[in-house]
């Protein structure tokens, strides 16, 4: 079920609804909507967790994914190697990294394609609008935190319901 239409540029984008109001549960709406994003949706999509220490200092998860940021793989072949982040290729959800290459039969060198789940990023590069989205990422899981509520039982509610018997 087709809920709403937006055009955007030469793009049309459909948000597909279950019937609780939320996205669809299909997987073949699912395959549909990730294949067929446009380049800011795609974005969005193409982000990396942050390693522990950014994690700490900024209280953000993940960002997405930018040109000069520093990543370490942390699956497969080339686990633990480091580099900097050199294209970010959205059309096919790629990232390339510095210094990670292979060569060609004919000596011939070659960047190798990552994608944006098997990396962490560990040093981000800051411009003034990345900044403002960290800050606004943050006080959104600040505000959150703060929301969670009151505790199911607490000590007070613990001693009143042991003098009910």
């Amino acid at each position: 079920q087709v809920v709403s239409t937006q055009s955007t540029g030469s793009s049309m984008v459909r948000h597909y609804k279950n019937k609780l109001g939320g996205p669809s549960t299909s997987r073949r709406k699912q395959r549909k909507a990730y294949f067929r994003a446009p380049s800011n949706v795609r974005r969005k999509i193409m982000s990396a967790r942050l390693s522990p220490e950014l994690k700490a200092k900024y209280g953000v998860k993940s960002m997405p994914i930018h040109k000069d940021d520093e990543v370490q793989v942390m699956r497969g072949t080339y686990k633990t190697r480091e580099g900097k982040v050199t294209n970010v290729y959205r059309k096919k959800y790629q990232i390339y990294i510095e210094k990670i290459s292979k060569e060609k039969a004919n000596g011939a060198t070659y960047n190798i394609p990552f994608n944006t789940s098997n990396v962490m990023i560990t040093n981000l590069k800051l411009d003034k609008n990345r900044k403002k989205a960290i800050e606004r990422k943050a006080a959104g899981r600040a505000k959150l935190k703060g929301q969670k509520g009151p505790e199911k039982f607490t000590e007070e509610t613990v001693s009143q319901m042991s003098t009910v018997d």
